[in-house]
């Protein structure tokens, strides 16, 4: 009898089948998600595995905060903590449960003051930063985007960050943004807004073609994005495309027209965020991140169908998909034998 197999897990091996990807541009799949869990020592504790900072959130975007925390959760991180202009962390402190929160302080009301805001982040104990999500639009919120890009830690490498939504329309403002960086980062743009942080940084398009819909030219401007800026680069959308500076390209098989609903991009943010803290280079958390978060989607589509999917429906599915991709990687182990083991000629032994 064939195995029995949960929904949701396989549908991207048949995928990788049929596309036409060329060798050299890999798609995710099983095995190689799970070649890149970070290990869960058994006494490990919540310093262990990694402590997110999310500055996200604003009163309009309350929920997008909600979600790149419950994410990270949900994603492995040992503490998440969320920080918000000091007049709404009474509204968020609220809301979050398993969360803290940290007030920024403010130069107007829901307005943080960049200057100040920096040093209090600074100060904070992170592994990784989800910056973006949810965050008031304005000059303010650029320069903390900026002088966040640009600060070192005083006493340690400067901890990876993501960015997304706010984040990323603010440094398409800026020009060559990424010559002022210190920090590793991840960036998650749909194509709307990757166009519009290529036109501000004078990337060439190197191909013609739709950002949504042409495969080939959504990896090529998404590789030639990472190289000029020297930091990863998500591709959102049907197939996904993870491109990093040193040239590494990969493709996700997935594309769930459910997942083209607010907020599910906040959900990504906060499962990569996750798993920087929990200790993987840039390269890898991205591409574990898009595939945990595409598989998470996947299982859903198949309890709801195509529609009516809501992006606080993924995060409870991710610890799921991670399992299935524990089991996978114990299965893949160097030398693992499958079956019944026989010891000292008294039988079959489970």
């Amino acid at each position: 009898m064939p195995e029995r197999r949960p929904l949701g897990f396989g549908r991207h091996e048949a995928a990788a089948a049929s596309a036409k990807d060329a060798p050299a541009v890999p798609t995710l799949d099983d095995k190689a998600a799970a070649a890149l869990l970070p290990e869960r020592p058994p006494r490990g504790h919540k310093g262990t595995f990694g402590k997110v900072l999310a500055i996200a959130g604003s009163l309009d975007y309350a929920g997008a905060a909600l979600l790149v925390c419950r994410a990270a959760g949900r994603a492995g991180a040992g503490l998440v903590t969320l920080a918000v202009p000091e007049s709404l962390q009474p509204l968020f402190a609220a809301k979050v449960v398993e969360a803290t929160t940290m007030a920024l302080p403010e130069d107007d009301v829901e307005e943080v003051d960049p200057e100040p805001s920096i040093a209090r982040i600074l100060d904070h104990d992170h592994d990784a930063i989800v910056l973006g999500p949810g965050l008031r639009p304005g000059l303010a919120t650029t320069e903390l985007v900026r002088m966040l890009l640009a600060t070192p830690e005083d006493d340690a490498a400067p901890a990876p960050v993501v960015l997304d939504a706010e984040a990323l329309r603010s440094m398409a403002t800026l020009g060559e943004w990424w010559t002022g960086s210190v920090r590793p980062c991840v960036l998650t743009p749909h194509p709307g807004e990757f166009e519009r942080l290529r036109t501000g940084a004078g990337v060439e398009a190197g191909a013609d073609g739709d950002l949504s819909g042409d495969d080939d030219a959504r990896r090529t401007a998404a590789l030639a994005a990472a190289q000029t800026w020297g930091h990863v680069v998500v591709l959102k959308g049907a197939r996904t495309v993870i491109a990093e500076p040193d040239g590494t390209v990969t493709t996700a098989p997935f594309e769930n027209p459910g997942l083209a609903t607010g907020g599910t991009g906040d959900v990504l943010s906060g499962v990569i965020g996750a798993l920087l803290a929990q200790g993987l280079a840039p390269g890898p958390a991205a591409r574990l991140g898009v595939f945990l978060h595409g598989t998470a989607g996947d299982l859903v589509r198949d309890r709801l169908g195509d529609a009516g999917l809501l992006a606080s429906d993924l995060p409870d599915s991710i610890p799921l998909v991670r399992k299935r991709l524990v089991g996978v990687a114990e299965r893949n182990k160097p030398g693992k034998r499958l079956g019944f083991t026989v010891r000292n000629g008294d039988g079959p032994a489970a």
